[in-house]
């Protein structure tokens, strides 16, 4: 990763002292620096390596301009389902793509990151290898003394425990978009969000792929929505292999083998390259956590209460190296949430109730609050309605009717818990659901409310209305 320039190390100088130390300069750690900055305490702000972290870098920008980039070529491919059109489109110059693609995380780090520090006078960057010590941290060796520390490190891509993983040479999140050209077939080895967005963006990109997990597409979504997520890609001629053992993989000639076990049968799966998308792991190493008393879960994320504190007083963590919520919102909101709780006394409570979660595959992903699953496994009496696009006049005037629409409720108060979306459009449709949760409706004061027509918004008041009745049969707009 390139160095930063000297420009980075701002305002404050070295004087030493500090009244917060913040160890990672990404999302997280920049969110923990601005809003300490702004209650006037005197903050270091410690990176190592390109500032600005995962999302800007490697994760959420770069990601998802190659993810559009798809969804482009797919809308041009899909313009037969209007009568009298047709289209086509294909990468002419992947390489190009690529370039784009990073021209615009230069622009991003540069305008939100870097440029952003000579604003804050309160806040000092250091660049360095950071490490707890009894008086704070020390930063290349040297001491910096703060009362409070927010360790903000984040994770990087964890390789799976399968026979020979090492031996093979696999791309991560972070490499497989930095390819210089496209492999003629691509395994995904992994069917979380991240398998499942580049999968669908590398097979619209014209690589042949194969998806592979042991519990199918999105494991943790609601089964309606992972069920026919999973039909959608094999429409688009992606392989879906689930409900498998790994066995080992290997390098044959030019092609990655991987052997699974199904029902006491081995298979054998190649491709060209082989993407590994299977989970992170907290970036924790040279931090002297054990030595500092800080303990952490058995995957290595740092143990945090729900006032961001670890196990040593005086020291917070927050974002992906604590485990916890893995979204860049979130990590910005409870690295604030550290900082806070960190100057003035530890009285806010961390709160994900409402918590909004996408996955940008086509169609969208997006949901808040619980499945049906979880709210039965809490002892909630449970009513759900499951409403298909094909009932939704936006979806029939895009011809595009592919998805749902499922919400859970108290079957005793009628109170919603639970919104999950699968619509081209779902992931700008989900925050109406994240206040109707945050602010404790019912299913028929959602149903009752206002919505613009052909929208794939009111989608979620047809659902509401669902509950009580069958939505097919009101005209537009009534009920």
């Amino acid at each position: 990763m390139p160095d930063m320039p000297n420009c980075c190390a701002t305002n404050n100088g070295s004087t030493g002292r500090y009244d917060l130390a913040v160890v990672g300069a990404g999302s997280a750690g920049f969110s923990a620096a601005i809003a300490a900055a702004e209650g006037g305490a005197k903050v270091a702000l410690i990176g190592h390596g390109t500032i600005g972290g995962t999302c800007v870098n490697i994760g959420c920008v770069p990601s998802k301009t190659m993810i559009r980039a798809a969804e482009a070529l797919h809308g041009a491919r899909a313009a037969s389902r209007f009568a009298g059109l047709a289209g086509e489109a294909h990468v002419t110059d992947w390489s190009r793509l690529v370039a784009a693609k990073d021209d615009l995380v230069a622009t991003l780090r540069q305008k939100k990151y870097v440029d952003l520090l000579p604003g804050y006078d309160g806040v000092a960057y250091l660049e360095g290898a950071a490490r707890l010590s009894e008086t704070g941290v020390t930063v290349n060796g040297a001491a910096i003394s703060a009362p409070k520390i927010i360790i903000t490190t984040g994770a990087r891509p964890a390789l799976p425990d399968i026979e020979g993983i090492e031996t093979v040479s696999c791309l991560t999140s972070t490499t497989a978009i930095e390819l210089t050209g496209l492999p003629k077939s691509l395994l995904v080895v992994g069917a979380g969000y991240i398998g499942c967005e580049l999968a669908q963006m590398f097979a619209r990109m014209g690589v042949e792929v194969t998806i592979v997990s042991r519990r199918g597409l999105l494991p943790e979504a609601e089964p309606e929505i992972a069920g026919a997520l999973t039909g959608f890609f094999i429409d688009e001629g992606i392989r879906v292999v689930s409900g498998i053992a790994y066995r080992r993989i290997e390098q044959t000639g030019t092609d990655v083998v991987l052997t699974v076990e199904r029902d006491g049968r081995e298979q054998r799966l190649a491709a060209k390259r082989v993407l590994v998308a299977t989970g992170r792991t907290p970036n924790t190493e040279g931090l002297g956590l054990e030595e500092a008393g800080v303990a952490r879960h058995s995957n290595g994320a740092i143990r945090i209460d729900d006032r961001m504190r670890t196990t040593r007083p005086g020291v917070y963590a927050a974002g992906d190296v604590a485990g916890r919520d893995q979204f860049v919102y979130m990590a910005a909101y409870g690295a604030k949430l550290a900082a806070l709780n960190a100057l003035n006394g530890d009285g806010l409570v961390y709160d994900n109730g409402a918590m909004p979660a996408v996955v940008f595959t086509d169609p969208q992903v997006a949901s808040v609050g619980l499945t049906e699953a979880q709210t039965r496994r809490a002892g909630n009496e449970v009513k759900t309605s499951v409403l298909s696009l094909e009932n939704v006049p936006r979806a029939l005037a895009a011809h595009d009717t592919r998805g749902l629409i499922k919400l859970v409720a108290d079957a005793r108060t009628d109170r919603l818990l639970g919104a999950h979306i699968l619509a081209p459009e779902g992931a700008d449709s989900v925050q109406t659901a994240v206040l109707a949760l945050k602010f404790g409706m019912t299913a028929k004061a959602l149903g009752e409310t206002i919505f613009p027509y052909l929208t794939t918004v009111e989608g979620l008041k047809l659902a509401a209305q669902t509950f009580e009745k069958d939505v097919a049969m009101l005209s537009c707009c009534a009920g």
